[in-house]
């Protein structure tokens, strides 16, 4: 049985919750906030991952200490959104490193692009010689970030 046949009750919602907030907690700590013992605990916990609810593990980075503060949001509008068109400006999105997310859209554009660059000439070259020379775009339309209030990624 997988995670879309099976509901999640109290305990896989409370566990889910505890690891969005700190993935580094220990299993015992985790069971002990949950309320269970251990084994049943870790048993949860596997199958999570095993269907797919929990996808994975990361370290939530100060992107400013890197370098990487100037964050911009990018609509694109595509001149073609047959799905070959669409499967070909999704593989080259996937090439860009500088797009740190990219959802395609129901709207007056097609796609809103997440941009993370360390500079507004980074993003400008970014934005002129990778991104507009994705297939099929015909214009493009920026948001320039002034300051985060909140990221997914930063919980408490």
């Amino acid at each position: 049985m997988s995670a879309t046949d099976r509901q999640l009750d109290q305990f896989d919602r409370k566990i889910i919750d505890l690891l969005v907030r700190d993935g580094r907690m220990a299993v015992t700590e985790l069971a002990e906030k949950v309320g269970l013992s251990k084994t049943p605990c870790q048993v949860r916990l596997k199958r999570l991952i095993d269907d797919g609810v929990i996808k994975g593990f990361r370290a939530v980075v100060d992107m400013a200490r890197l370098g990487l503060e100037h964050v911009a949001f990018t609509e694109v509008k595509l001149s073609d959104t047959r799905e070959q068109a669409l499967a070909e400006f999704n593989r080259g999105v996937l090439a860009i490193p500088e797009i740190e997310e990219a959802h395609m859209i129901a709207g007056n554009f097609d796609y809103l692009l997440k941009v993370r660059t360390a500079d507004i000439r980074r993003f400008r070259m970014v934005l002129g010689e990778k991104i507009s020379t994705l297939p099929h775009v015909s214009n493009t339309s920026t948001f320039v970030v002034m300051e985060p209030v909140k990221e997914q990624a930063v919980r408490s």
